[in-house]
């Protein structure tokens, strides 16, 4: 059986005069995140961890900042395609789970919305995804509602090993 462990990280600042996505979802919110894609550091954590799982290097390396082709690009889209470049290997997402850490806005009415589309854009079941929602206790630039943060832990195994093993 093959097994892999991914672990991704990301977080961008919140600025005026952009929306907020998060998990692939918009949010009502005076603020968005900076990003030259759309900055849904949601998307960008748990791309990085599907790609550190499949032994590859970092979503900057495969959708860089200096293509013209990224700016404003939906995250869901390059989620779209690490996805089918893991099924392409033969892995597919045992489980995911996640933990955003954001002062504002309060996220926990948004979880099941970020949930349905992750789950759809990957093809995975909503337990198969977790997602926690932290503050950071007014500490840092996260606790001083200047940023969003997102960790991401995925676990993916060889096409039929999850089968085999429920």
């Amino acid at each position: 059986m093959k097994i892999r462990i991914g672990l991704g990280y990301d977080i961008h600042r919140l600025t005026e005069d952009r929306p907020l996505y998060l998990g692939g979802i918009l949010i009502p919110y005076s603020r968005g995140l900076l990003g030259h894609s759309d900055g849904d550091c949601m998307i960008h954590a748990v791309v990085d961890a599907l790609l550190g799982a499949m032994g590859e290097r970092d979503i900057g390396q495969h959708f860089p900042n200096s293509d013209p082709k990224n700016e404003g690009r939906r995250s869901t889209e390059m989620l779209g395609v690490v996805s089918k470049w893991l099924y392409e290997r033969g892995f597919q997402v045992s489980h995911i789970d996640t933990v955003i850490i954001a002062e504002e806005p309060k996220l926990n009415p948004y979880v099941s919305a970020m949930k349905e589309s992750l789950c759809k854009l990957l093809k995975i079941s909503p337990e198969d995804l977790g997602i926690k929602i932290k503050t950071n206790e007014g500490l840092g630039a996260i606790g001083r509602g200047e940023a969003i943060a997102v960790w991401a832990s995925v676990l993916l195994c060889s096409k039929g090993e999850k089968e085999n093993n429920e």
